[in-house]
């Protein structure tokens, strides 16, 4: 006795989507995106604490005396510094942080806005054959 049924959605397709070149070049170019991505977080996460470190320091030099040479790490040296020009040198490097931190959350949503356009272009073309989440 034959038995019919339906073929479900998903296993009545059987033939796979074929690669071309460009959707090759797609697929390579969502996972550079994905790596800089990555890479760039990474950085912000850095960049995030150093900021936090320097908060901190900024709260130390407010509760040090005015009158007293302060010890400045710049590199991997430390230098006798006045108060004043201590906070100058501090207000910079949190100036050049914060620009930092910006560039950065701009270059991650650029990458993040191409990798949803190349999201909706192979997911259109492959399907589920595709894995393009972590």
């Amino acid at each position: 006795m034959n038995s019919m049924r339906m073929l479900e959605q998903d296993d009545e397709t059987n033939e796979a989507e074929e690669v071309t070149w460009e959707d090759q070049q797609r697929i390579n170019t969502f996972s550079k995106l994905n790596t800089r991505l990555r890479s760039i977080e990474d950085k912000l996460q850095e960049l995030k604490q150093e900021k936090e470190a320097l908060d901190d320091l900024s709260t130390e030099l407010e509760l040090a005396d005015e009158d007293e040479p302060v010890l400045y790490k710049i590199g991997e040296a430390f230098l006798h510094m006045t108060h004043s020009k201590a906070l100058k040198y501090l207000e910079k490097q949190q100036g050049e942080i914060d620009g930092n931190v910006s560039a950065l959350a701009a270059s991650a949503e650029d990458c993040e806005k191409q990798m949803k356009e190349l999201k909706v272009v192979l997911y259109a073309k492959f399907g589920r054959a595709i894995n393009l989440d972590e």
